[in-house]
């Protein structure tokens, strides 16, 4: 099974700041790839931007890594990434995108995500150090 951690942020003001993205990708427990990077700054850049840029990235890595035929299991801190993506138990659907920044990644994540026997797990902050750590990594690298 392949387990992915993936986090954004925007600093230091959301929206308006410096989006970042952070991903960890696991095959049965062992970190297999992890990667962090800038979106970009300005105006048009959100957490939400940054959340999506993770997916989007560890998505195209799972293909070009030849993983995409195993079960996926895409581990966010983000409601809107997990149930943008996947259901929402209290309401049995996923939620509709409708920021304009956002509603092209989401779609971009959708046609990848299709292919692939996938399911997003909502999780709490707490368990998602790594890829946050990771984020937090591009920020200050970006700042220094």
């Amino acid at each position: 099974m392949i387990e992915v951690w993936v986090d954004g942020l925007c600093g230091p003001v959301n929206p308006g700041g410096t989006a970042c993205f952070g991903y960890v990708i696991k095959r049965h427990g062992e970190t297999v790839y992890k990667d962090y990077g800038v979106v970009g700054s300005g105006k048009d850049m959100t957490n939400n931007v940054g959340e999506y840029a993770a997916l989007l990235r560890a998505l195209e890595k799972i293909r070009s890594l030849k993983l995409d035929k195993e079960k996926i299991v895409v581990k966010a801190d983000s409601r809107l990434v997990a149930y943008g993506m996947g259901i929402d138990p209290t309401i049995g659907r996923g939620w509709r995108i409708k920021a304009p920044r956002v509603v092209p990644l989401h779609a971009k994540a959708k046609r990848l995500a299709r292919s692939m026997d996938i399911s997003f797990q909502w999780i709490p902050r707490e368990q998602n150090e790594e890829a946050d750590e990771l984020c937090r990594r591009a920020y200050e690298s970006e700042r220094s």
